[in-house]
Formats: C-alpha cells, sequence, structure tokens
C-alpha cells in the first residue's frame, strides 16, 4: 500500500460504504468522523474541510478565551485536511472499516505550523537533510477499570472499581483472569497495524503495559496515537474504561508514556552505538543527550502537558524529577540502554501517558538534534544508584504555569518549533491551569471543610 493509487484502487474494489478519518488535537485526542466512500474518493484527492475548532477548544470541548488562531473572533471556519493515504489500516473491532490519518494545512496548501503532526514531519525533515533517520518506539502504561462512561459519571469518579485488585507486577494470573480483553488487546492491536511488542501487568490494581513494537519516527506517533484511542474502544468493548491519565490516585504511581530512541543513517547503521565505548555511546549518542538534557527543563510542557502530569514527577513514584542520565537506570530521566548495534539507544523517562505522542517525539528528537547540531558535550555525571538524591542535577519544573512560563520565554523552544507555534501552545497550557485554579479538590475539602 506504499503507494496513493494503490490504495485508492483498493478502496474501489472494496465493499466497504464509509472511511474514517481522524486527526488529533493539541492533547492529543483524536478527533475525526465517518464519511460516505464517494466523499472520501473525493478528499483523497483534494482534502475535506474539518472544523478548525479542534485548535480552539480544550479537551473538554471548552473554548479557548486567548488563542488567535480560531474563536468567536474568526467565527470557527473549516480548516483544510489533507489525508495521508499511507496511513490506511482497517478497524478489526468495527467492521473492518477503513481508517486514515490527515494533516491541517493553511489557505496555502503549507503545513499548519500548529498542527502536532506536521510540527513532527518538520523536524524530521531537519533530521533528514542531515542524514539522520529517528527510530522510535513507545511504551505506556494505563490502568482498566470495570466502569462505563455512564457509571464514572454517575459516581463522579469516585470509589471505581479496577479490572482486578492489588498490586501484582508482571503477573501471568492476573492476565489471565481477564484473557479475553487481554488478548484482544494484543490480536486486535495487530491486526489495526499497531504491533504490541509486550503487554504486561505493571504494579498497581488494574494496570497494564504495552511497548509498542518500534519503527520510523512518524508511523511510530501514529502508532502511538492510534494505541491510546484503540485499547480504550477495545476495552469498551468488555464494559471497562481504560484511563491514560498520568496519575489518577494519591497512593498509587502514575503511567507512563516513555519514548526509546535511536538514530540510523541511510544504510540503516545505528549512529548511537561504538562498540569501543565502555556504553557503547558514540559521539553521536553523547551530543543528542547532552542536547535533550540541556533542552528539556524548557520544553517540559511538550511531555507534561496537563495540569495533572506534574502529579506524578514526584520522588519515589517511578518517574524523573530532575535532569539526570544512567546506564540502564530508571530512577533517571534519560536512561541510556546499551547493547547491539541494533538495541543500543536511549529511552526518555520524563512523559506520561497522558502525552501527545506527535509533540513529544518532535520535542525529543529536535532536542537531540540541536545536541548534534551544537556539539554539546554531555559533561553531566551518569547518575549511579539513586535519581532522586542527585541533589546537584537541575530540577524539573514543579507545575504546569512554571512549566508553560519557562516554555513561552524560552529562545531554545522558538529556535525549535517556530513562533506561531509556541505562543499557540503556550495559551492552551495556560488555559489548562486557569481552569485548575477554579477547582475545589477533594483535598481541600477534607483538609478544610471542618478544621479551619
Amino acid at each position: 500500500m506504499s503507494k496513493p493509487e494503490d490504495v485508492i484502487k483498493q478502496i474501489r474494489r472494496s465493499e466497504a460504504t464509509k472511511v474514517k478519518v481522524a486527526i488529533t488535537d493539541l492533547d492529543g485526542v483524536l478527533r475525526g468522523k465517518i464519511i460516505h466512500v464517494d466523499k472520501f474518493l473525493s478528499a483523497a484527492e483534494s482534502g475535506f474541510g474539518f472544523c478548525n475548532v479542534i485548535f480552539g477548544w480544550d479537551s473538554s470541548d471548552h473554548a479557548y478565551d486567548n488563542v488567535e488562531y480560531t474563536g468567536w473572533h474568526t467565527g470557527y471556519p473549516d480548516a483544510k485536511v489533507n489525508l495521508d493515504l499511507s496511513t490506511f489500516r482497517t478497524i478489526p473491532w468495527d467492521q473492518q472499516t477503513p481508517f486514515f490519518l490527515g494533516d491541517f494545512v493553511d489557505d496555502q496548501d503549507r503545513p499548519l505550523p500548529i498542527c502536532p503532526r506536521q510540527l513532527l514531519k518538520q523536524i524530521l525533515a531537519q533530521a533528514e537533510v542531515a542524514g539522520m533517520f529517528p527510530t522510535i518506539g513507545v511504551e505506556f502504561e494505563w490502568f482498566n477499570f470495570r466502569e462505563t462512561p455512564h457509571s464514572l459519571s454517575q459516581k463522579q469518579f469516585v470509589n471505581l472499581e479496577p479490572l482486578t485488585p492489588g498490586m501484582f507486577g508482571y503477573s501471568l494470573t492476573r492476565s489471565g483472569y481477564e484473557r479475553e480483553f487481554f488478548n484482544a488487546l494484543y490480536d486486535q492491536m495487530r491486526d489495526f497495524d499497531v504491533p504490541i511488542e509486550g503487554l504486561h501487568t505493571e504494579t498497581g490494581p488494574g494496570v497494564y503495559e504495552a511497548a509498542i513494537a518500534a519503527t520510523e519516527a512518524l508511523e511510530a506517533a501514529d502508532r502511538a496515537v492510534l494505541f491510546k484511542s484503540g485499547a480504550k474502544e477495545i476495552a469498551n468493548q468488555f464494559g471497562y474504561t481504560a484511563s491514560f491519565m498520568a496519575r489518577w490516585n494519591n497512593q498509587l504511581p502514575g503511567c507512563s508514556g516513555h519514548i526509546h530512541q535511536s538514530l540510523r543513517n541511510s544504510e540503516n547503521v545505528n549512529l548511537f552505538y561504538d562498540a569501543s565505548d565502555p556504553l557503547k555511546m558514540s559521539p553521536t549518542f553523547k551530543s543528542y543527550l547532552a542536547g535533550q538534557m540541556h533542552c528539556l527543563p524548557e520544553i517540559l510542557p511538550m511531555f507534561a502537558p496537563t495540569v495533572n502530569s506534574y502529579k506524578r514527577l514526584v520522588e519515589g513514584f517511578w518517574a524523573p524529577t530532575r535532569v539526570t542520565w544512567g546506564r540502564d537506570n530508571r530512577t533517571v530521566c534519560m536512561r541510556v540502554i546499551p547493547g547491539s548495534e541494533k538495541s543500543t539507544r536511549l529511552e526518555l523517562r520524563v512523559g506520561g501517558a497522558d502525552i501527545n505522542p506527535y509533540l513529544a517525539i518532535a520535542a525529543a528528537i529536535a532536542a537531540g538534534l540541536y545536541g548534534i547540531e551544537n556539539k554539546l558535550e554531555l559533561t553531566e555525571p551518569m547518575v549511579q544508584g539513586s535519581g532522586y538524591l542527585a541533589k546537584d542535577a537541575k530540577p524539573l519544573p514543579r507545575s504546569l504555569d512554571e512549566a508553560t512560563e519557562i516554555f513561552q520565554r524560552s529562545a531554545v523552544a522558538r529556535e525549535l518549533f517556530g513562533d506561531k507555534f509556541v505562543d499557540h501552545y503556550a495559551a492552551t497550557r495556560r488555559w489548562e491551569w486557569r481552569e485548575s485554579q477554579k477547582a475545589i479538590t477533594d483535598w481541600e475539602l477534607k483538609r478544610y471543610f471542618e478544621i479551619i
């Protein structure tokens, strides 16, 4: 299906009467519609209109009051979406309905700067010019509940029933208790062209972890987005809810969205690998890592996009709190995984399950390329033991408000992603923070209601 004309021929030959098309908003939420097959065939040639409100509202469909691109002042017109026919797959849990992803463009058919998928494509084009081709693998942790959207609403998200009780990571027993659901996740994702390399229970009631098979960066991001959406749909078939919230419970660890990365040249040689180095790290790898360490505090909202993200980034909950690196160390921010020419890679552990994969992967690669282009040296010491004890390492911003302030003022962020994206994305994160400040939490009620 590499050629667009072959995709069109297959759709014409099929018995499909409808096609699903989708894009993601800034929060990584898949937004789409079902269109008639005739409409699809027309859109495949010339694109189609999609209301630009998806860049003008938040994940709860509340309209931003602080963005220039769209709003009441523009009337929320349509923007043009060009379908990417290379994303063709069929949905195994939905009558094998054909499915495609698309990209937003502006009035001159140029990539829309605030479109997440377009941003990633822009970064990958820069990498290609430098003769570098990123390979990416994303892994997610997420909680599963014996709840439906209706029961969640009725319970007001309190006293929820996890899929299984207790803490039992890597449990074949617990995955066996929900064998049909577990197998459906693995098998239906494979049939959806989102192959899972590994699937297991994690520590926590009803929590699973999936490692999506690594591939080139754009396809990896597509797979990650589709995995989150697909897991929710598959869970719903069983009367369950899958949650990719960064951290949902005071007593339990949060959910990660780790990004495994390497760079390859046009001959598919791993540019991170150096057999003569004690850690198998090439100079390119070291500069790439140095770039991420340099940039991370200034671009953290790309990896920690919600107010809740920062409830995960606390000591002792399997998430980093400082800009640290180490060899095969799961307490640091950046885990260097030395191995063979095939397997040597970097795992960025700062992101939660709430990442927008396009933005997080774009940010990781852009920061790494920044290190290579500027020949940054890896001067920060390698952490041995607990990363939480590395008190000399630079701390990460502690809230979305703080992180967004740094991001919007950052010359590095503007160099990497452009002014239009930075200003728009920062405005949406500021909105998210302001909305959170209106909320009265159960913590406040329990602490102050009677006593104060």
